[in-house]
């Protein structure tokens, strides 16, 4: 169940930080957030699908963010917090609520049991939790927080505000950047798959470069992001990365991509800015993908994309509006079949019972 806020926030001073218009009492006291499914009198829930029509208009919530042009479907008695855009808005909201009731952070300082190397260097105001590693040379920026665990390579940079969840490990010579957020698991800099055919035997060629990673980039847990071959792994700026991502050696992500659970991005692949990248879908190697570009969840890419637009399938990927209309066609392939053969069959005077060849 979500964290409630010890004392309630009226709608009105919910509108003063945040905008929008209220219809209703504005005096209404806020406690938590909820689905519109589960909230309760004290609960805000948000309605941006019409999809969720139904929900909302028997929903018990005491407070909704919607737009105008969905707010007559709430219940009367339901105050309305009318905005442009209701998830973003709802966004900006639960932010503030999750800072509101977090569990109090320990303060700045290394733990006892930390293991912090001589040459390395640590920020203003730094959190190095239980049976951390920081090698000589490494970096880490004001304000940082460690989980518990983690390892932070010899020459590895962690950038000012950026919080490790526990076990996470940055190998040598990496960069995170400032305002990150590393889930737990998350293994930074591991070596690329790179090996030549020798004699029948793989021979391991040295993974010589990094990883870079920009600011504001959030990297879900159980993630590994290999480093370079020779020249570095990058991801840009504002990137969101979900759960169990693989990214291989010298791939390189435009700022404000992000790639849902379970996606893998072979070597030396390079994708664009602004991307979504939808779960489980796989991109070849070598291949390049321009700006504004959507794959959606199970896709293959097995080619570059220069087009912006929305791409799915696997034989092959498509312009979505394509694979759907392949799809449409795929499925009707047994009608389509048995229709060719009784059309034959008239034309060569076999009835429907006649044998034929599957």
């Amino acid at each position: 169940m979500a964290r409630s806020l010890a004392a309630a926030v009226s709608v009105a001073e919910l509108v003063r930080r945040f905008g929008g218009e209220v219809s209703g009492a504005a005096d209404r006291g806020i406690r938590g957030l909820a689905t519109l499914h589960s909230a309760g009198p004290s609960d805000l829930s948000f309605l941006s699908a019409a999809k969720y029509r139904a929900e909302a208009a028997v929903t018990r919530a005491g407070a909704v963010v919607v737009a105008a042009a969905q707010a007559d479907v709430l219940p009367p008695g339901c105050v309305r917090i009318v905005v442009g855009d209701p998830y973003a808005h709802f966004a900006a909201i639960a932010r503030w609520f999750a800072e509101q009731v977090s569990p109090a952070v320990a303060p700045a300082g290394v733990h006892a049991s930390a293991c912090v190397a001589p040459g390395a260097s640590l920020g203003d105001g730094v959190r190095i939790a239980a049976h951390c590693v920081i090698d000589d040379g490494a970096r880490i920026g004001d304000g940082a927080v460690l989980g518990a665990g983690c390892v932070i390579g010899p020459g590895a940079v962690i950038g000012a505000g950026t919080v490790l969840a526990p076990n996470v490990t940055v190998y040598h010579d990496c960069s995170v950047g400032a305002r990150g957020i590393v889930h737990a698991g998350t293994v930074i800099g591991a070596d690329g798959f790179g090996f030549a055919r020798e004699q029948g035997r793989w021979a391991k060629i040295p993974q010589l470069g990094a990883v870079r990673i920009g600011d504001d980039v959030e990297i879900g847990a159980n993630c590994t992001i290999d480093r370079g071959a020779l020249d570095d792994t990058v991801i840009g700026d504002g990137c969101k990365i979900d759960n169990l991502v693989q990214i291989a050696h010298n791939v390189r992500i435009g700022e404000h991509t992000a790639l849902a659970g379970c996606v893998g991005v072979a070597g030396s692949a390079v994708i664009g800015r602004r991307c979504m990248i939808g779960g489980s879908a796989g991109i070849l190697g070598h291949l390049e993908i321009c700006d504004d570009v959507v794959i959606s969840a199970m896709s293959l890419v097995t080619r570059s994309i220069t087009t912006p637009g929305f791409y799915s399938g696997v034989y092959p990927l498509m312009p979505n509006a394509d694979w759907e209309r392949s799809a449409a066609v795929v499925r009707q392939l047994p009608a389509l079949r048995r229709r060719i053969r009784q059309l034959d069959g008239s034309a060569t005077g076999r009835g429907r019972d006649s044998p034929t060849e599957d």
